[in-house]
């Protein structure tokens, strides 16, 4: 089994920035992709970020695109989420997970391993 530990979240002004991290541990071995996800209240999870680690390519949702970075640290097994230029609508818990599924989709269900979920919110 797969333990992520998200921290970093926080209130920030519009505009601010924030980095989130996530601690892996366990049997993460044969992971194939880490991401980000988010999920305010009364929506779906939705992905916010994901990087490959077969080829290291990124994937961003269009609403993040230019102001968040996903990034990762392999002897720390740690990734990052580095956010500028917020805005409300950011506001939402974030999660992080990985996937073992070879073609992994951006999608939730093909993710799992999900960490508690960090808050942040933007205020304006």
């Amino acid at each position: 089994q797969v333990q992520m530990v998200e921290s970093g979240g926080g209130l920030v002004q519009a505009g601010g920035s924030l980095t989130l991290s996530c601690a892996a541990s366990g049997r993460t071995f044969g992971t194939r992709a880490l991401g980000w996800f988010r999920q305010a209240p009364g929506k779906e999870r939705e992905i916010v970020a994901a990087i490959s680690l077969y080829d290291d390519r990124q994937y961003y949702a269009d609403s993040v695109k230019g102001r968040f970075t996903i990034s990762r640290d392999n002897a720390q097994n740690t990734q990052y989420l580095q956010m500028s230029s917020l805005k409300p609508e950011d506001t939402a818990t974030y999660y992080c997970a990985n996937t073992f599924v070879h073609n992994w989709r951006r999608t939730p269900s093909d993710f799992g391993s999900w960490g508690q979920g960090t808050q942040v919110t933007v205020s304006s």
